[in-house]
């Protein structure tokens, strides 16, 4: 068995870029001599973005991973056939999110049996996905629903920075009400043991608080750096973990941008979004950690109003896939 890893690239939504970035991603020589990609999706979806953006792969539709062939200029496609051949670009679809569903569903039941070592997703619309009847906030959800896990948390990784965060696709009153000790040690751990598994020996983590200054002792808020983060901060510190906080978000992020910290941790999506998406899209890696299975994705989402254009930019998933190949286990044969 080749140590080259199987990786499922899921298709996305097919009104949005998805099938636009995964025929560019997948044609560059470096990933094709890397992984052995293989699309769940829709393969006359894929045809037509192929001719969107004036290149001419062959695209061959499979029935199984074991079906795939590996040579130059072909993308292997387990083909679920969802969507109808007019399907617009750039509008909301009841038939696009339930379709993005599907693909991610099988994904994961190839990643759960052992046939494919990573999952590599392009982005599906929140909207779409629960129009189909899915009711998920997003990819992370869904997936630990999917692969039978009680709690995950959403990490972004580019050059300069890596942000964990705490809470995710809830709204911001929300998140500060879910917030408590046990929550911010758990996403410390999960995130210096994703962080281990890279190959950071002893990682350097900074906590974010949630108010201005870190609560600036008690002027801003009503203690919740103290009640809520401090605690788990502390019980990490007590078992050897190299972590600091909480601490300014402003400054934190400075200080990380920098190479002082290899990891932050975020309490809500804007605090750990905002920084790494001025860093650019093109170069963000999202990466779920706490699931029994590999997934990366792009750091970007559907981008309806550029779909169909041929003018998306792949490089995210680029480096999506890159990181899919550098987390994967090595394939052991027998």
């Amino acid at each position: 068995m080749s140590s080259t890893p199987q990786i499922a690239v899921t298709m996305g939504d097919g009104a949005g870029i998805g099938p636009e970035v995964i025929v560019r991603a997948l044609l560059d020589p470096t990933i094709a001599e890397a992984a052995h990609c293989v699309v769940i999706g829709d393969a006359e979806r894929l045809r037509q973005a192929a001719r969107i953006v004036g290149l001419e792969p062959r695209i061959v539709a499979i029935g199984s991973v074991g079906d795939a062939e590996f040579t130059p200029g072909r993308i292997n496609v387990i083909d679920l056939g969802l969507l109808p051949p007019d399907l617009p670009f750039g509008a909301v679809s009841a038939v696009a999110g339930d379709a993005a569903y599907h693909y991610i569903r099988v994904a994961s039941e190839l990643a759960m049996s052992g046939q494919v070592q990573a999952i590599c997703t392009a982005p599906l619309n929140k909207a779409a996905l629960q129009a189909g009847g899915h009711m998920f906030p997003g990819h992370t959800e869904l997936l630990a629903e999917l692969t039978g896990t009680k709690e995950v948390s959403m990490m972004l990784s580019t050059p300069k920075v890596k942000v964990i965060h705490v809470t995710t696709h809830i709204g911001l009153i929300d998140a500060v009400d879910r917030i408590e000790p046990g929550l911010v040690e758990r996403t410390i751990r999960r995130g210096h043991q994703a962080l281990i598994d890279a190959g950071v020996a002893a990682p350097k983590i900074g906590v974010c608080g949630i108010n201005p200054h870190a609560g600036e002792n008690g002027l801003f808020g009503r203690g919740e750096e103290e009640t809520k983060i401090a605690p788990g901060v502390e019980v990490c510190q007590a078992d050897g973990i190299d972590v600091h906080g909480p601490l300014p978000a402003d400054t934190l992020f400075f200080l990380a941008g920098r190479g002082d910290y290899d990891l932050v941790v975020a309490m809500y999506h804007d605090q750990g979004h905002g920084p790494v998406k001025i860093l650019g899209l093109e170069a963000g890696v999202n990466v779920t950690v706490g699931l029994p299975v590999i997934r990366t994705s792009v750091d970007h989402g559907t981008a309806f109003d550029i779909a169909g254009r041929g003018v998306a930019d792949h490089r995210s998933m680029i480096e999506a896939l890159r990181l899919a190949v550098e987390m994967a286990p090595e394939r052991v044969a027998g």
